[in-house]
């Protein structure tokens, strides 16, 4: 009954983790380039009452075993990276990566980060940069008299400035992919950082090994679905009901056996 009560609790905490990570997932329905997160789970320890294939006192032999589980655990928090909904929104710096890969970001510590939102717009200098004033990495540059931005699929960003009919080239949009994605280091901001897990970043030009092309004019939707949060969100809730059950129920069956000693 006591290690019942250890074990039921070991649901609820597990369940609560669950909650919170839905809760996020739900939070962040219209965050662009967000990517869902799931919960994954074990099974703890086992304690071992009688070991399957044991011998009994008659020689004979036990086809199964006696093991009661201790409870279980939460092992990791899996980033989902299945590629969102494209809304269109006409903006000449909105892009989206269709396929794998990610924008690189060059951040004020000198560290590059990566996103998949791709709402990018200009500061004061020009430079293209993020939402957070993080400019792109390698830095583009649109000149003030620039009257229309075009970007190909390889990442190529020309530009028509006033009085010329001619467009220049003003810079290439590279994209770095991952061997392992969901290795990487979720920082806030719409921004992952490289880890051991992730390995090294695989950069170059769009549509090239692998990665993704760029297209103009559209942004990544967050990847949550709401009919399958909401669905998990009542699983977890009921998981959770269930174990507090359980508790309840270990106190009754203790207050039962201390109530035969009077």
């Amino acid at each position: 009954m006591i290690r019942s009560l250890f074990t039921a609790a070991t649901g609820m905490q597990a369940q609560s983790l669950n909650v919170d990570v839905i809760s996020n997932n739900l939070a962040n329905t219209n965050t662009t380039g967000y990517k869902r997160s799931r919960a994954e789970f074990q099974d703890l320890l086992y304690q071992t009452l009688r070991a399957p294939g044991g011998t009994s006192s008659e020689g004979n032999q036990f086809p199964s075993g006696m093991q009661v589980g201790l409870g279980v655990r939460p092992v990791a928090i899996m980033k989902n990276f299945l590629q969102g909904d494209f809304i269109t929104t006409g903006n000449s710096l909105d892009m989206v990566i269709e396929g794998e890969g990610f924008f690189q970001i060059n951040r004020p510590d000198g560290t590059i980060a990566y996103s998949r939102a791709g709402a990018f717009k200009l500061d004061k200098d020009g430079r293209v940069v993020n939402s957070d004033g993080f400019p792109l990495e390698p830095a583009i540059t649109i000149p003030s008299d620039t009257i229309s931005i075009t970007l190909s699929t390889d990442g190529r960003l020309t530009i028509l400035q006033g009085g010329s009919t001619t467009p220049v080239e003003v810079g290439t949009i590279e994209i770095s992919r991952f061997i392992n994605p969901a290795g990487l280091l979720a920082a806030g901001k719409n921004l992952f950082l490289q880890t051991d897990a992730s390995g090294a970043p695989i950069t170059g030009a769009p549509g090239s090994e692998g990665r993704g092309t760029v297209v103009q004019g559209f942004l990544e939707n967050s990847n949550v679905n709401l009919v399958e949060e909401l669905a998990n969100l009542i699983i977890a809730q009921r998981a959770f009901d269930v174990n507090s059950k359980s508790v309840q129920t270990s106190d009754e069956m203790l207050q039962t056996t201390i109530q035969l000693k009077r």
